[in-house]
């Protein structure tokens, strides 16, 4: 009895690491290679969750012709030591079935170490629209993102769930686009995640709802901390984690200790981990008081200073 109460007590004061690198010395040795030894160093080795950086964080310098769109993953990599980056299909749009193109974007990945997880995806019209064949049309707009995230190596396209009509109207139309794309996606083994991004895709609750809706495995949310307009930005992210297949962490301004002045970084990524959430956090800065670069920067020191505070 006194053994099994000591065994529970360290259990309950271990970090959730530790408990894994415990379990792992329970098991036993075996010659020299333990399988202690195992859970250990991959328990030690995993992060509370992962960065990465999203191309729109840079939309100015591409634009501007300072930053190309195929040195991406090398900036990423080489300027901040992220080796994850999430794709905006404006800066190559006319590519997306150019495979000599999108060749040279899977190499210089490749050629860097870094991980091709995602591609934005804007401007091929409404996946909720009102009118029947232009939502088709606007479906059928993303076959070929899907096609060239696939080739990429991504596992997901971010879609946008306009619409128009009435609360509930809205709802059933968009669900019928991203039911549409999301079954399209499936056989090539990606996701379609949707981003609070303007109407009442900025409403936690009709998001989360629209999601249920859709009722497709591969379809899910990319929560973004900013993009909530009036909405409370805890509660929407909070409504839409329980889908999430991605996280932005989007970030405009900076105080004197480095905090976001728009969003408190550590409760909202306290929320993104009760949710059992684990994979990557996007870095996706649109402030205009820092450059580009020094914006991208500072939002990567605080997301780390923030996993350590929780960790």
């Amino acid at each position: 009895m006194t053994h099994n109460l000591n065994r529970r007590s360290l259990l309950q004061n271990l970090s959730a690491g530790s408990v894994a690198c415990w379990a792992g010395l329970q098991m036993g040795f075996t010659g020299s290679s333990p399988l202690g030894e195992t859970a250990c160093s991959a328990a030690e080795k995993a992060p509370l969750f992962k960065i990465s950086v999203a191309q729109w964080s840079f939309h100015r310098a591409i634009r501007s012709g300072k930053l190309d769109n195929l040195d991406f993953a090398k900036i990423s990599k080489e300027r901040f030591g992220i080796d994850a980056i999430e794709y905006v299909n404006q800066f190559f749009k006319d590519k997306a079935k150019d495979k000599t193109y999108l060749k040279q974007m899977k190499q210089r990945a490749a050629d860097h170490g870094v991980k091709s997880l995602l591609i934005m995806v804007d401007g091929e019209g409404q996946l909720g629209n009102p009118d029947e064949k232009k939502r088709t049309v606007a479906v059928e707009n993303h076959y070929r993102w899907v096609e060239a995230a696939k080739f990429l190596g991504c596992h997901a396209i971010r879609v946008n769930a306009a619409s128009g009509g009435t609360y509930e109207e809205q709802m059933k139309r968009a669900a019928d686009g991203l039911r549409r794309v999301s079954q399209f996606a499936a056989p090539h083994g990606l996701s379609v995640i949707v981003e609070n991004h303007g109407g009442l895709s900025s409403n936690g609750k009709w998001l989360a709802a629209t999601i249920k809706q859709v009722n497709e495995k591969n379809c899910g949310t990319l929560p973004d901390f900013g993009n909530f307009g009036n909405y409370d930005r805890y509660l929407g992210v909070r409504e839409t984690m329980p889908f999430a297949k991605a996280v932005s962490a989007k970030s405009h301004d900076f105080d004197e200790q480095g905090n976001e002045t728009h969003t408190d970084y550590l409760k909202m990524m306290k929320i993104v981990l009760a949710a059992g959430y684990h994979g990557y956090v996007g870095i996706e800065y649109e402030g205009r008081k820092l450059d580009e670069f020094a914006g991208v920067e500072a939002t990567h020191k605080l997301l780390l200073q923030v996993r350590k505070q929780l960790s």
